[in-house]
């Protein structure tokens, strides 16, 4: 009997890929022709086309580009993961500006990745997203952890009560040690790797452990830490000095 899990593990990642220009398409689309695992199943040169195709096909994966005329990327990331939540798409643009990075983030896209990115980490970014992960380029991911930072101590300093400024610190102290005691040794490695930019699979290869280990315990350690996703997990760790 065939194992229609198997089956559907093997099969390739599905990917509709979203440019307005046309050379630039053709690239990609060479380049992910490069690999067994990939497969572009359609292609789409505005907004507008890519939420049609999206919701007939169901891709496992959109590489969207930001900038396109009728429709742009942002807005169709939005239409698209409101008709298809399990539908992922990473974002691809030349520039690295706050504004697109943040909105497409808030838009629902799991990835964002500048077009100059090597083949190997985009295939990367490809299969990372594809598990639930989220997966950002380096600089990106930089700015990103910097605006959760700053938007942290922006918070803090509008909360009253700060002028206490030795007791405040003393209940900090007290607060991020009862944190780290509810995490693990084993939890806290994990959480140093997610820190690192691992993806789930990466984790579970580096701890020698299973894949489903390895997301466990990363849900494990969103909830312990009252976060909704890795980037948070990141940040929380560094602010709060875990890793």
């Amino acid at each position: 009997m065939i194992n229609e899990h198997s089956v559907e593990q093997s099969a390739p990642i599905s990917i509709l890929l979203v440019e307005d220009h046309l050379l630039t398409r053709i690239g990609l689309k060479t380049i992910l022709a490069r690999t067994q695992d990939i497969k572009v199943i359609a292609e789409a040169g505005n907004g507008e086309e890519a939420v049609r195709l999206a919701a007939e096909l169901k891709p496992h994966v959109v590489l969207m580009d930001v900038g396109m005329p009728i429709m742009d990327g942002i807005e169709a990331a939005r239409k698209i993961r409101e008709q298809a939540p399990n539908i992922n798409i990473i974002m691809l643009t030349s520039h690295d500006n706050d504004h697109d990075i943040f909105a497409s983030l808030a838009a629902g896209a799991s990835g964002y990745s500048l077009k100059d990115v090597v083949p190997e980490r985009l295939y990367a970014a490809i299969r990372c997203v594809n598990t639930g992960d989220v997966w950002l380029d380096s600089a990106i991911a930089s700015k990103v952890i910097n605006k959760y930072s700053h938007s942290t101590k922006m918070a803090e300093q509008k909360l009253p009560g700060l002028a206490r400024e030795t007791e405040t610190k003393d209940n900090q102290s007290n607060a991020d040690s009862e944190l780290t005691d509810t995490l693990s040794a084993r939890e806290l490695e994990v959480l140093k790797l997610v820190v690192e930019g691992l993806s789930n699979q990466e984790i579970a290869t580096k701890l020698v452990i299973s894949l489903s280990t390895a997301k466990t315990h990363v849900r494990n350690i969103l909830g312990k830490l009252a976060v909704d996703d890795r980037t948070q997990a990141a940040v929380t760790a560094m602010r709060h000095g875990f890793v």
